[in-house]
């Protein structure tokens, strides 16, 4: 137990890297650790997309520019503003050693009739699939290396479906940069238990 509380507890969310590879083998290693996490009806409906190639990355990166510099555009923010924003997103996602997307698919869920089962069907994927992220994360933390979870595809699904062909069922969640830190990560205030806890 006081192993696992370390390894949690001392797990941070790390943005910057050195420009160091990562073995194929730590990396598939890590990755597998996805397929153990919890998930309604052993259905497993998290998806991974490794995405390794600078082509690849590049094309989805600035097209992912173009639709926050749109998005933007139309909430009325000043220009600069906008710039600096993309230009900050594509420095955390252009330069990091690996760059996973999580997806879900509710291929194998279970279907309704109501929009109330059915929400709730949908709610246990997304939490399936955060769970199997989590796991990442710990995994990576756990071989001595960083990561991060991004939301940014949230904000641009159809951009990032469309970019990388993904398969239709697959639905955009986050990413995950893996990587050596490049500097110690940020030590930021947590709630107690106390906070959050409410006993009955």
């Amino acid at each position: 137990m006081a192993e696992f509380q370390q390894l949690a507890q001392s797990r941070r969310s790390v943005r910057r890297y050195r420009a160091h590879d990562i073995l194929r083998r730590t990396l598939e290693e890590i990755l597998a650790c996805a397929l153990s996490a919890p998930s309604p009806h052993n259905r497993q409906p998290a998806r991974l997309a490794l995405i390794d190639t600078a082509r690849t990355r590049e094309q989805l990166v600035t097209a992912m520019g173009e639709r926050l510099r749109s998005d933007r555009n139309r909430d009325g923010d000043a220009p600069e503003l906008i710039e600096r924003d993309v230009a900050r997103s594509r420095a955390r996602l252009v330069g990091v050693p690996v760059l996973v997307l999580v997806a879900l698919s509710m291929k194998d869920m279970d279907c309704y009739p109501d929009s109330g089962r059915q929400h709730a069907e949908y709610v246990m994927a997304v939490q399936a699939t955060a769970m199997a992220g989590q796991n990442i994360a710990l995994a990576a933390h756990a071989a001595g290396l960083a990561s991060c979870w991004m939301c940014a595809p949230l904000f641009c699904a159809q951009t990032v479906r469309a970019v990388l062909g993904l398969p239709p069922d697959w639905e955009p969640q986050g990413f995950i940069t893996i990587g050596y830190a490049d500097a110690a990560a940020k030590l930021r205030p947590r709630k107690s238990l106390e906070d959050i806890l409410l006993r009955f």
